[in-house]
């Protein structure tokens, strides 16, 4: 156990207070209070201080107890570029920077890279974690001058140019914050307390046990009105999270679920997206929305339009339309920028830090940048920036190391400007929609595309390598091996 996970564990004990107690009295999740004191997560920001208040710890004694190591960083003739996150953007961004004229600090949470559009498939059980994660050592194995450090960012000075880190603080340079997007909850409490996400790894595998675990639940309950609680799916959201996740679902319910539980009448189970505009996936065209409901309805998904959804209880999902029963309710409703601390003042309304078209944060001179779905370039032409996309992070930091490279050089950097190279979704075998500058279409086809293109941004060869083994056993076979619970997920309220 960490230092802070430790302090925070013995304070509670010494409150008497169990960790729901303690989730409770901070109004935190129950889960990331076992996180917390598992060391599997480092509070910070807003996580961090109503911990302290809940447990009446002087803030700064927790902050202490983080601040016990340093980075070990060493000090070369070099300018120091601290990126913070390592997703799409800043995994481009250190793979373009040429280490000949920069030194490279890279912070991330995590110790690996996730390829986030395939998560959906994770918590479906269609593919193993390690299938869409690297490491990140790895990735950058032999690059010069090149240094990782697993840690959370804590605080930014930008007087001195110094950002502190749950393992130690670090100078920089230059600073990049690329440290994407969170789950939007729009003040939504009780369903950010019982709903369920997919923004991490950690939570694509927790959906994945909860799946499975609400059918081996179901099995054993009597009343059909109890049983199906746990056999009813409701996805908020119609975007291409909740489209794909739906699809999935449908897709082992329809080849999976009933050879597993011949004892259930899986024609009971119902799949639920609720969405709060007149079309899913609104970000497309017509044509995909038209293609793409016509494709769920073809899988018996029910598909609730202009339904906003009001509240959640564990049991009851409460909305302007029609209420649902059901154990399990998947947020796919909206993000929001995960910025750093003391980077308040230059937030826009979805939480993203605003920057010019060099990728600087406005207001922080020339040597703080902000990149991917945390950052936005505001303009006359498009007041909500560009959409949060992997292949606008991707494109970000790949031009932000262009124009380091140029800096290195004395050469004048360029305006970053996002060419739209087409956007798809998938909605199950054989069934997705392409929506290209030139072209749209849909079908079989278009799955092929989609399924080529996803496997050609994966990392590196192993990771297609397993994922097209995967997927071509489940085409053929219409058979998904991995139905497995690694760990059980309680939910709030739960014994």
């Amino acid at each position: 156990m960490n230092s802070i996970a430790k302090r925070i564990s013995d304070a509670r004990i010494a409150k008497g207070l169990s960790q729901e107690d303690l989730a409770e009295q901070a109004q935190i999740n129950i889960r990331t209070i076992q996180r917390i004191e598992h060391s599997e997560s480092v509070p910070r920001g807003k996580t961090l201080r109503l911990i302290s208040a809940a447990l009446e710890i002087d803030i700064s004694d927790l902050k202490g107890s983080m601040n016990t190591s340093n980075l070990n960083i060493p000090n070369i003739d070099l300018p120091r570029i601290v990126i913070v996150g390592c997703g799409f953007a800043g995994l481009k961004l250190v793979k373009k920077i040429n280490t000949k004229h920069y030194q490279i600090v890279l912070i991330d949470k995590n110790n690996y890279h996730t390829f986030q559009p395939l998560m959906y498939q994770v918590a479906s059980s269609g593919l193993e974690p390690d299938s869409i994660v690297y490491p990140i050592r790895k990735v950058f194995k032999g690059k010069k001058h090149f240094h990782f450090r697993m840690a959370e960012v804590q605080n930014l000075d930008t007087e001195t140019k110094r950002i502190s880190t749950s393992i130690g603080d670090v100078d920089y340079d230059y600073l990049v914050v690329a440290t994407g997007a969170t789950t939007n909850f729009f003040g939504l409490e009780n369903i950010e307390k019982y709903g369920f996400t997919m923004k991490s790894l950690r939570e694509s595998l927790d959906l994945r046990s909860v799946v499975i675990q609400n059918f081996e639940k179901a099995l054993t309950l009597s009343r059909i009105e109890d049983r199906l609680k746990y056999m009813n799916f409701v996805i908020v959201g119609g975007g291409a999270t909740g489209v794909e996740l739906a699809g999935a679902l449908a897709e082992l319910k329809k080849n999976i679920l009933q050879k597993d539980y011949p004892d259930l009448d899986l024609n009971q189970m119902q799949i639920h997206i609720v969405e709060a505009s007149n079309r899913i996936l609104n970000n497309m065209s017509e044509n995909a929305s038209t293609k793409s409901y016509k494709f769920l309805k073809e899988l018996g998904i029910n598909v609730w339009l202009d339904t906003i959804v009001k509240d959640y209880d564990g049991d009851l999902v409460t909305t302007n339309n029609k209420n649902f029963e059901t154990k399990t309710l998947v947020w796919s409703a909206g993000v929001k920028g995960d910025p750093i601390e003391n980077l308040e003042d230059t937030l826009n309304k979805h939480n993203r830090i605003k920057t010019d078209e060099f990728n600087k944060v406005i207001g922080y001179g020339d040597n703080v940048f902000s990149i991917g779905d945390v950052a936005c370039i505001e303009s006359e032409e498009n007041e909500n920036g560009h959409p949060m996309l992997a292949s606008v992070a991707g494109q970000q930091g790949h031009h932000l190391g262009k124009n380091f490279n140029l800096l290195a050089k004395g050469k004048e950097v360029q305006p970053f400007k996002y060419k739209d190279r087409g956007t798809m979704a998938t909605i199950g075998k054989n069934k997705a929609v392409v929506d290209l500058s030139f072209y749209k279409f849909s079908g079989i086809f278009a799955w092929v595309i989609w399924m080529f293109l996803h496997l050609m941004l994966l990392v590196d060869f192993r990771n297609r390598l397993i994922v097209f083994i995967n997927w071509s056993w489940s085409y053929f076979n219409s058979d998904k091996g991995l139905r497995l619970i690694i760990r059980q997920v309680k939910r709030e309220g739960e014994s």
